[in-house]
């Protein structure tokens, strides 16, 4: 093993003592002070490594280590620093501290690299405090405004960009500019490679998604004297619904996600039939034919449940983000780097969102899994054992290796 193992568990662990949580896990809401202060950590060891460090509009965070040709366009690595609430010590981290020791590495063996080297810091991955996920990556890629974002507030009123202000962490780097290579280590938040022990995921996408709001009305009723075959009751057509769903999601296993939540009926009232049931849907599959295919089962089963039973209905899409196909060129790196190293492997498509989903938009891209405990992320559970980190950033520092057409052999 190149990489130095005790040195990246070390700085995971002290990345947790920021803002700890009672039940071991993390709490560095973005533009808090905490997340500063996990920045601030982060950024001392990467000027030790001689690093440059700057920042964009967002308040994305850069370090590079400089290549012999200044002008190349650099091969990023990253995540966020970032967690929720409640949040692990890894989701984010991982892959930060894990491009960081990939360019402590190169340091530690005298490699000299032509093009850059950089680890990224996104800005608001998670989006618990400001509700805009992937926001730094999102305005980098011109997939978000930077002027609405800045305008997005907490809680307590506090914007996004007061913060950015506040912190004094808006820079002068570009949006959007050229990225040779881009490469996202994180643990997997499912339990697929513990599942099947499997060491490394070999990342070949993300799935598509769509977030649908979906009304069924009927007519609200005395629950005693109505008799229930003259009711508008949307309940009806709501069971249909939810089992032609899940044997939809049956149907196209094992990559299809269905999720309905966030039930709500109205009148609030335990004796009327209900007037109006909402409810949201999460549709997901990282096939477009078959994302569309499950879109309109879903749209003719609400049309024929709500008929038959004498209510309405309406539709409303929320979010519709296309499944990613990640570049070939930073797949093939990632399989060759696992295969060299000779850990076990499957390729897959990672079920949520990351950085690199906006990242691909506009530089070629590719991710690595290692297995997490019970499948557990955004939870103070949230565990890896120190020789699975190692492994993946072992296959992190060979796939940047290819990559970057240098051979350590």
């Amino acid at each position: 093993m190149q990489i130095n193992a005790e040195r990246l568990w070390s700085r995971l662990m002290d990345m947790a003592q920021v803002a700890p949580t009672p039940a071991g896990g993390s709490n560095r809401q973005a533009l808090s002070d905490d997340d500063a202060a996990g920045r601030a950590l982060f950024e001392g060891w990467a000027r030790d490594a001689g690093c440059s460090v700057d920042t964009d509009g967002v308040g994305n965070m850069f370090i590079r280590r400089a290549g012999t040709n200044g002008n190349a366009a650099p091969l990023m690595m990253g995540s966020h620093l970032d967690t929720q609430p409640t949040g692990g010590r890894f989701d984010g981290v991982y892959g930060v501290l894990g491009g960081l020791e990939v360019i402590e590495t190169l340091n530690d063996l005298g490699i000299e690299t032509e093009v850059p080297v950089e680890v990224g810091v996104w800005t608001n991955e998670e989006g618990s405090r400001f509700a805009r996920s992937m926001m730094g990556s999102g305005v980098w890629a011109g997939v978000m405004e930077l002027e609405e974002v800045r305008g997005i507030t907490d809680e307590q009123g506090i914007s996004v960009g007061q913060e950015l202000d506040r912190l004094d962490w808006a820079g002068p780097l570009e949006f959007g500019r050229p990225v040779g290579h881009y490469l996202e280590l994180h643990i997997e938040q499912g339990p697929i490679l513990e599942d099947t022990a499997t060491e490394i995921g070999v990342v070949t996408g993300v799935q598509g998604l769509r977030w649908y709001t979906i009304e069924l009305t009927g007519f609200p009723a005395h629950a005693g004297p109505t008799p229930m075959d003259g009711r508008k009751d949307p309940s009806r057509p709501l069971a249909e619904i939810l089992t032609t769903l899940y044997a939809m999601a049956a149907e196209h296993a094992p990559w299809a996600r269905v999720t309905p939540a966030q039930f709500r009926s109205e009148p609030v009232s335990p004796n009327t039939v209900p007037a109006s049931i909402t409810f949201s849907l999460d549709l997901r599959n990282p096939d477009l034919a078959v994302l569309d295919q499950m879109e309109q089962t879903m749209r003719d089963v609400v049309a024929s449940a709500t008929e038959r039973h004498g209510c309405g209905y309406s539709i409303a899409i929320d979010n519709n983000s296309p499944p990613i196909v990640f570049d070939g060129d930073c797949v093939a790196a990632v399989q060759q780097s696992v295969e060299t190293l000779g850990f076990s492997h499957e390729r897959m498509v990672s079920g949520a969102g990351h950085d690199a989903c906006y990242v691909a938009k506009l530089a070629p891209t590719s991710m690595i899994f290692i297995p997490c405990a019970d499948g557990l992320s955004h939870n103070e559970a949230e565990s890896i054992e120190p020789d699975e980190a190692a492994r993946g950033v072992e296959v992190l520092f060979g796939a940047a290796m290819r990559l970057l057409r240098v051979d350590v052999a």
